[in-house]
């Protein structure tokens, strides 16, 4: 059976949206999954890769570490060892692919097909250079498509993750809605502020709030919560894999462009998405599951990228109000019942 290396060194939602194209390869290959630091929680929830690799990537990573030539040699050494036929490298349109595949070839692997606009020399076999209007899902597939890779009969390309035992279950079972308020990118955060309100109005129009959140982002969901009845604080408290859980009991979530926006699509839980502009939404919008997409999308600086908006007044999601939210939140599940009314 033809070995496959599938490498997607940088975060959580990223190493989520390349799920389809992994079970592609997984069709009628062995894979193995390199990931970064930051994604590898992630890739752990996928049911394809048999084996995780994990590599710190300084010139993928958001905060890079510097060269460490041991590890460099290491990871050279390890993919030499698995004798793979094929490697695919995923990455986003702003990065680059062909470090990675340098080390790849000193490793050996005969075959390697990424995405680049530099001139690869004779770092690729095959350079794919798709549309520029691709949602990520589709560009991952298109990269695995070009060796010749496709998804079995009736995978409709869905996310998906495995959802381990043992989350909890807020408010023993009766309907709730999840708000996140952080994001792996301050830009792509709406105020907490208004997350507060947000939370409020929610809890106003009759609806349970879980506030979830990393360990880092503790001081913020105890904020967003405030000690308001009906809204329970589970900043700090879960894995990503119990959010997982969390999210697939939820009606709908309240998230920015970043990473839980994709495990609840992956879970099929509807999405309200608080997207800001700094990257186009064709290509991050969540993935075939239903969503309200909120924010203005065209704003002049748009598609800026930033890390942290330097604009007053964060343009992108400023002028979105909690009750948008709350109107969004009612469409979606009232087409979820509707939906489930159908079935």
């Amino acid at each position: 059976m033809t070995r496959v290396l599938a490498a997607r060194l940088d975060s959580a939602g990223d190493v989520l949206l390349m799920g389809p194209a992994l079970r592609a390869l997984a069709h009628d290959a062995d894979v193995t999954l390199l990931c970064g630091p930051r994604g590898r929680a992630a890739a752990a929830l996928l049911p394809e890769p048999g084996e995780l690799l994990t590599f710190h990537a300084p010139w993928i990573d958001a905060e890079p570490e510097p060269v460490d030539r041991e590890a460099v040699e290491q990871l050279v050494a390890d993919v030499a060892a698995r004798r793979f036929d094929e490697a695919v490298v995923f990455t986003s349109f702003h990065q680059s692919a062909l470090p990675l595949a340098l080390l790849l070839r000193m490793a050996g692997v005969p075959v390697i097909a990424a995405m680049s606009e530099d001139y690869p020399g004779s770092l690729l076999d095959v350079r794919h250079r798709p549309p520029d209007d691709l949602h990520e899902v589709e560009r991952a597939l298109s990269l695995v498509g070009s060796l010749g890779h496709r998804l079995p009969p009736g995978d409709d390309a869905r996310l998906r993750v495995r959802v381990p035992p043992g989350a909890p279950v807020p408010f023993d079972g009766e309907p709730f809605v999840v708000v996140h308020p952080g994001a792996s990118v301050p830009a792509r955060a709406w105020s907490p502020s208004r997350c507060g309100e947000a939370v409020a109005a929610l809890v106003d129009a009759g609806r349970r709030v879980a506030v979830t959140g990393s360990r880092d982002e503790a001081v913020l969901t105890a904020h967003v919560a405030g000690c308001r009845p009906g809204v329970v604080d589970l900043g700090g408290r879960l894995q990503l894999g119990q959010l997982a859980g969390v999210l697939a009991a939820a009606d709908a979530v309240v998230v920015g462009n970043t990473g839980p926006a994709h495990l609840a699509a992956a879970v099929g839980t509807p999405v309200v998405s608080l997207f800001a502009a700094t990257v186009p939404a064709v290509r991050w919008r969540p993935w075939m599951v239903a969503h309200v997409l909120l924010g203005d999308q065209d704003v002049p600086c748009s598609g800026c990228r930033a890390r942290v908006c330097p604009v007053a007044g964060h343009p992108c999601l400023g002028a979105v109000t909690a009750a948008d939210v709350v109107a969004a939140v009612d469409a979606l599940t009232a087409h979820r019942q509707q939906l489930e009314v159908a079935r």
